[in-house]
């Protein structure tokens, strides 16, 4: 593949796969259907993601309607080469890890730059929002379920909430390691930090 698709650029061609749609409809199906827990959809980002689409012939459009005094609505098709280039990017997306730089990977780097007893806190605070992440998920999940969606379509949430169990635990556990002082806690550069 010469050029790569992003994750909305999949996300536009997957729904297209589907149906024929405006944007303003596929906003509505990400937001439905969870994919924006998955793929960042900025404001704007999805407009312009169908113009580039577009524009390397992966979609076309086959209709532009206008309702009353609204905007005209493009509606759009994939093409032959947007499926088989959505289906080469997933295939890359599938099967090679990339090397992800998250925040909290760099936070735990850095640690040790607070004293213990203020990271055991900010840990503990980050426990319940993984937890309340993980309820609003399931209900997410159990809602496309009951919506009649298959298990298939909502498979990425589940990705999701395994990765936030596995983080929720790490985190739990790491809290209660520096409360019961059971992490060597240094410092960097002997700078004097709170042994509590």
């Amino acid at each position: 593949m010469s050029r790569s698709l992003t994750p909305l650029g999949l996300a536009v061609l997957r729904l297209l796969a589907d149906e024929q749609m405006h944007p303003y409809e596929m906003q509505q199906r990400i937001r439905e259907r969870a994919i924006d827990h998955v793929v960042k959809v900025a404001h704007g980002s999805l407009y312009h993601t169908v113009a580039r689409l577009a524009e390397r012939g992966l979609i076309e459009p086959v209709e532009t309607s206008r309702e009353g005094r609204r905007p005209e609505r493009t509606v759009y098709a994939i093409t032959e080469a947007g499926r088989d280039e959505a289906r080469g990017q997933l295939r890359e997306f599938m099967m090679r890890p990339v090397q992800e730089y998250p925040s909290f990977g760099m936070a735990l780097a850095f640690v040790s730059m607070l004293p213990p007893a203020e990271a055991a806190t900010l840990l503990d605070r980050r426990t319940v929002d993984l937890e309340a992440k993980l309820a609003a998920h399931d209900s997410v999940v159990d809602s496309l379920i009951k919506q009649g969606h298959s298990r298939v379509s909502v498979i990425e949430v589940e990705y999701l909430n395994s990765s936030l169990r596995a983080e929720l635990d790490f985190v739990r556990a790491l809290s209660e390691d520096i409360k019961n002082r059971r992490l060597d806690w240094r410092p960097p550069n002997g700078e004097d930090g709170e042994k509590e």
